[in-house]
């Protein structure tokens, strides 16, 4: 095999390694995104059906049922409702009116089921996403009551 031949397919094996380390990584990456969805959207059917997301919002008051570790409840974004099922221990700051963001997968009936709640520690702090989804659906509640 002559030089030029060998240097040839010297390049092309490392190129050939990067691209297959380079499709690892971007795989990897891709599988572990998580991404936030609003009750309103997940209505919509914007969220996906067969991934794992966050759905945020508030805990709608008198919906928190619970059954030894299972605790079902409704997050609500004062539009629309997505109703979740939790197995495991809540956060302490969990209640019923105030902000959590659950993660877990969507059911082919829309009900979530949850692998990790967090609820809202600060009384003024909301993240940016689940704030403005709050103010859009507030904005589109009040304009469908002056129609």
């Amino acid at each position: 095999m002559k030089p030029r031949h060998k240097r040839a397919a010297i390049i092309i094996g490392g190129v050939a390694a990067v691209g297959v380390a380079a499709y690892f990584v971007l795989n990897a990456f891709n599988s572990s995104l998580v991404f936030f969805f609003t009750p309103t959207q997940v209505a919509a059917g914007e969220a996906p059906q067969n991934r794992a997301f966050r759905v945020g919002g508030m805990v709608k008051e008198g919906s928190v049922k619970r059954d030894n570790l299972t605790v079902s409840f409704i997050v609500t974004d004062t539009a629309k409702e997505v109703p979740v099922a939790y197995t495991g221990i809540l956060p302490d700051l969990f209640r019923e009116g105030k902000g959590v963001v659950a993660q877990g997968k969507l059911d082919n009936t829309g009900h979530f089921t949850a692998s990790e709640v967090l609820a809202k520690h600060d009384e003024n702090y909301m993240p940016p996403e689940a704030q403005h989804a709050m103010d859009q659906a507030q904005l589109e509640k009040a304009a469908k009551s002056l129609k």
